[in-house]
């Protein structure tokens, strides 16, 4: 893995649920799922031209190199998230990393259940090549509330990019990456609002709020991985923001 990606690793090791989320999983309760969050990085991209096959611009060997030889490239982290339709039932039309429920060919969730799962769930929703991931890092467990989910985050190094695109339509909208530059931008980071009173971390990136679960978990990882910036905490976004 990269340096920057390794001391990402080394940082939550040894996290624990409270310094996540306020909301930990019911003793007994909740439904088990996972969810992939999968970094990637423009500098491994390199493609002879045209953008590289994860949605991020490549870097063309012209570019990156003169007579003298390869000059080093500049470490362009990014995530990959995709849109849930929004004819879906539950959290419709919300940014989120891929993943879902555990099924019962996954094994342990407390085990290596929830890896699979992650793993599967974003091949099923994003089509991308799972032996291209490296896994690094599983985060504590944590709950959703509105859903009864109890969801593993699950690490990712995505050290092979391969094609991701929405494989159904009826559940994914779109899928894209998004670079931590852009997420730790002040500019772009605000406090969602929503009627039931809930107030969290939400980002506004790619035409698309990212709020709720996936908000909290990236607000996190940017804190405990030492690449957040100062933001405005009374900056209020209503969720819908784009009326």
């Amino acid at each position: 893995m990269p340096e920057w990606l390794s001391t990402l690793a080394e940082a939550v090791a040894g996290v624990r649920p409270e310094q996540l989320s306020r909301f930990l999983p019911p003793p007994g309760g909740g439904r088990q799922s996972a969810v992939l969050v999968l970094f990637g990085d423009a500098a491994t991209a390199v493609q002879p031209s045209g953008p590289s096959a994860s949605g991020v611009p490549a870097v063309s060997s012209a570019a990156a190199g003169s007579a003298g030889g390869p000059a080093p490239v500049e470490p362009e982290p990014y995530l990959l998230l995709m849109e849930r339709a929004s004819s879906l039932r539950a959290h419709a039309g919300q940014p989120s990393f891929p993943g879902g429920a555990l099924d019962p060919e996954d094994g342990d969730p407390q085990g290596a259940g929830p890896l699979r799962a992650a793993l599967r769930e974003a091949e099923e929703e994003t089509g991308l090549d799972p032996s291209g991931v490296q896994i690094f890092s599983v985060l504590p467990k944590l709950y959703i509330p509105v859903s009864d989910f109890v969801v593993t985050p699950v690490l990712g190094w995505w050290r092979e990019p391969s094609p991701v695109a929405a494989v159904d339509a009826g559940e994914t909208a779109r899928v894209f990456t998004v670079p931590l530059a852009e997420l730790t931008d002040p500019a772009n980071r605000g406090v969602a609002v929503h009627p039931s009173g809930y107030r969290g971390a939400c980002f506004q990136v790619h035409g698309a709020l990212v709020w709720g679960f996936t908000a909290g978990v990236i607000d996190r990882i940017l804190h405990h991985g030492g690449w957040e910036r100062p933001w405005d905490r009374e900056r209020s976004i209503p969720l819908d923001w784009h009326s």
